[in-house]
């Protein structure tokens, strides 16, 4: 089974891999254990060279915001140029509810520079776009504390994982749903310490729509 989901998952020039916009379903620990293990290289690495924050519908509101409208807890209002006031908002990594925009952080759950590592350094600058203002899966950018995710940075479940331990299972979890989307690998730490947190979580289907 686990040969035929690594076939799925193989880049898109693989004979018979699955192409962008196919959906799969599958327990979590399959879906960890078909990801490409490799060392990780940050080689070259920019944040800039993520374009985020983009207002990708033109509607007036950036990727950050789009993601505070999103997720409030309580509605804030929207005024000129997409300007949040009010409204609340719940940060998962710490358990804490917040009422000001600005006590929060638009967090990429797998960090770009991660990404990088793992495989979006050989991406053009679109595609690297594009992950960077993911708003097609939920799991991908989610407002969290600036405090909790200036402690992730850019860090992997191998030397971070959220205060909140009711939270690390769907942390795991979303963290491998999000690689596959955008088949990026894991490196062997980054490995152990998903398969150490799964193994304590229930085997829930992950529901990926592939984005590369």
């Amino acid at each position: 089974m686990l040969s035929a989901l690594a076939t799925l998952l193989a880049p898109p020039a693989a004979a018979h891999a699955a192409e962008p916009g196919d959906t799969l379903t599958l327990p979590v620990r399959d879906a960890m254990a078909a990801l490409p293990v490799h060392d990780e290289d940050r080689t070259g690495y920019e944040r800039t060279k993520f374009r985020h924050w983009i207002d990708a519908d033109r509607d007036g509101c950036s990727t950050r915001n789009e993601v505070l409208l999103d997720e409030a807890v309580t509605a804030p209002e929207q005024g000129a140029s997409c300007q949040l006031t009010g409204g609340s908002w719940y940060s998962t990594y710490d358990d804490t509810y917040f009422t000001a925009a600005r006590s929060l952080d638009i967090d990429h759950l797998v960090p770009l520079a991660e990404a990088w590592d793992s495989g979006a350094s050989a991406w053009t600058p679109k595609e690297r776009e594009a992950y960077a203002n993911d708003l097609g899966d939920d799991r991908a950018l989610i407002a969290v504390s600036a405090a909790s995710n200036r402690s992730k940075s850019d860090q992997d479940p191998a030397t971070w994982q959220p205060p909140a331990a009711g939270y690390r299972c769907t942390y795991a979890t979303d963290w491998v749903a999000i690689k596959t989307r955008w088949r990026l690998s894991i490196d062997p730490a980054e490995q152990a310490a998903l398969t150490s947190i799964l193994d304590s979580c229930p085997n829930s289907p992950v529901d990926v729509t592939l984005a590369h």
